[in-house]
């Protein structure tokens, strides 16, 4: 199967660094994905999609730890960038059905943010995934949501 290509800002075509990763910068800069979260990375790794970013102060609460709120943010957009990745389609523009989240343990603001991503189905016209928030070998959160496909 192909290498997915995500959506870039402005087209340009991504580029695959050393170890595989490839930007995913959806929307224009003022939109969330890139003014909330911030710039984001995917790579393929077997039949699992891992997607990144790198908390910045602005994604931390109180306690210094990864704000809940990003922790969801990003894995609403981390299905997407997940299951595009994994099944090598574009899914930009579809709509999240459902989204459930356990949180399992505080991220820490120093470190990146991984979203390990599987597709466990996909139909006509939505896709069915899961997947570990992971910092090194700390499970951050577990995610399981459904999207419906573009039309």
């Amino acid at each position: 199967m192909a290498a997915h290509s995500p959506a870039v800002a402005g087209g340009r075509a991504p580029v695959r660094d050393a170890d595989g990763w490839m930007p995913w910068l959806v929307g224009r800069p003022d939109e969330y994905n890139q003014v909330v979260l911030g710039p984001m990375h995917a790579r393929r790794e077997g039949e699992s999609a891992r997607v990144r970013m790198v908390p910045q102060d602005r994604h931390l609460n109180l306690n210094r730890v990864i704000h809940g709120g990003i922790i969801l943010g990003f894995a609403d957009v981390a299905i997407f960038a997940g299951a595009s990745t994994v099944l090598d389609k574009d899914f930009l523009g579809g709509a999240t059905v459902e989204l459930n989240t356990q949180f399992v343990g505080p991220g820490d603001g120093n470190a990146p943010l991984d979203a390990v991503v599987e597709v466990v189905r996909e139909t006509g016209r939505m896709v069915f995934a899961r997947g570990l928030m992971v910092q090194g070998d700390a499970t951050i959160a577990s995610f399981s949501g459904i999207f419906r496909k573009p039309s």
